[in-house]
């Protein structure tokens, strides 16, 4: 079991740390070709699609994977993907259109709206389709996602390469080289799942649909709660910072969510047999207190790196038009760290199917968030936003904890009744 996991973990690794590096040469270019004010705009219409990608989340992977996992039979999983797939389809095209309503309403400048529209395709095709992957989470088995997410990477490298060794300077014209990674991304997921699932169409199962929604809402509700928590820093700053300032955060933000989502990638690889797989709540609590330990030493490590690593990272990527990005990426890369603990430690609700929970942490992290921006950012611009994020990270942390003991003394409970 071990090797196994082994093996898909390190495949996803290596997935990501690829995306990773790809992503740094493509966000270097893409700040130099756009420049502080520019960027500043691009990653305001990438926060706005960041907002309504939440929608399609309804039916997540925190429901598909452990039902998938316990399902016996290829056509009982078929079934399942299919009706998920379905979901998350018609929530993509709802938050799509909800989406483009508010840029209409709220009468966004073309700036604004013409990226967002653009990059906004993605919420149709990013999560509907991403029910293969995590239909490969369940079997333990990510490899070919890597290929495919490579191959779509290459695409979109090569697209924005083209555009900036071209000197194109047009938010839309690198808007549309983004766009296309998901699209190759939903192609490759289709044909390969196409090729291996029974080939009989399910029947509509509404008794099923309903059970999906109905688990996946809390999950969901949190998702978006977790969605405006990560993306209120940037609507906060935006009328009180001058957008060149606002263009030197978004790029801190943008390395360290490359980073951060390193601790998304260890969780997935690990949780469905170390975690989910699980027949005893007890051992269930004692692996992700492992799995939280663990990723909280690796981001440490990484988060130390980072911030010595920052000046020359941030002169290599963004040039001289991003001085300030070097301070801001030090105090939120230690910050960070807190992200890889508390994603080990929402596996245990999620194990526990108590989704009520995730959400319950979410609110008080926006909430928190939001306070603490509205009162620091005024006063200390940027760097307000980063000790909100902080401020943020160490309430979910605490709140995880709090849940942990919560069990153990419920698991003691139990055990002493029996």
């Amino acid at each position: 079991m071990r090797s196994r996991v082994a093996g898909n973990l390190l495949w996803m690794l290596a997935d990501r740390g690829l995306q990773v590096a790809v992503g740094i040469v493509v966000v270097g270019m893409l700040a130099r070709a756009l420049g502080a004010e520019g960027f500043g705009h691009f990653q305001y219409a990438q926060s706005l699609v960041f907002i309504a990608a939440s929608i399609p989340l309804i039916c997540s992977a925190e429901v598909v994977v452990p039902r998938l996992v316990t399902l016996p039979t290829p056509v009982t999983r078929h079934v399942l993907v299919a009706h998920a797939f379905a979901i998350r389809l018609t929530a993509g095209i709802a938050g799509y259109v909800l989406m483009c309503l508010w840029l209409a309403i709220t009468l966004q400048p073309a700036d604004t709206w013409i990226p967002a529209a653009i990059l906004g395709t993605a919420v149709m095709m990013r999560e509907p389709f991403g029910v293969v992957i995590a239909w490969m989470q369940a079997r333990t088995h990510n490899r070919p996602n890597v290929v495919f997410n490579l191959i779509a990477l290459a695409a979109k490298a090569s697209l924005i390469a083209t555009l900036f060794f071209a000197g194109i300077e047009l938010v839309p014209a690198y808007a549309t080289a983004f766009a296309i990674e998901p699209l190759i991304a939903a192609v490759l997921l289709t044909w390969y799942y196409l090729a291996r699932a029974p080939k009989a169409i399910p029947t509509y199962n509404s008794a099923l649909t309903r059970d999906l929604v109905r688990d996946g809402s809390l999950f969901w509700i949190s998702f978006m709660l977790m969605v405006a928590a990560r993306r209120a820093d940037q609507l906060i700053l935006k009328p009180a910072v001058p957008l060149a300032e606002l263009g030197t955060y978004a790029a801190t933000m943008q390395v360290l969510d490359n980073f951060t989502t390193i601790a998304t990638i260890l969780a997935a690889g690990v949780a469905p047999l170390y975690v989910f797989a699980q027949q005893s709540v007890l051992a269930a609590r004692r692996n992700v207190l492992r799995v939280a330990a663990g990723m909280t030493l690796i981001g440490l490590t990484g988060a130390i790196v980072l911030a010595l690593c920052a000046e020359p990272v941030v002169r290599l990527l963004y040039g001289t038009a991003f001085g300030e990005t070097v301070t801001l990426l030090r105090l939120a890369a230690l910050a960070s760290t807190l992200v890889f603990a508390d994603v080990g430690l929402s596996l245990l609700p999620i194990y526990l199917r108590k989704p009520r929970w995730v959400a319950f942490k979410w609110a008080l992290v926006l909430a928190t968030t939001v306070i603490v921006d509205i009162v620091a950012v005024p006063r200390l611009g940027t760097r307000g936003a980063i000790l909100g994020y902080a401020v943020g990270n160490t309430v979910a942390v605490i709140f995880g904890l709090v849940l942990v003991l919560r069990t153990r003394r419920a698991t003691a409970t139990a055990a002493v009744s029996a």
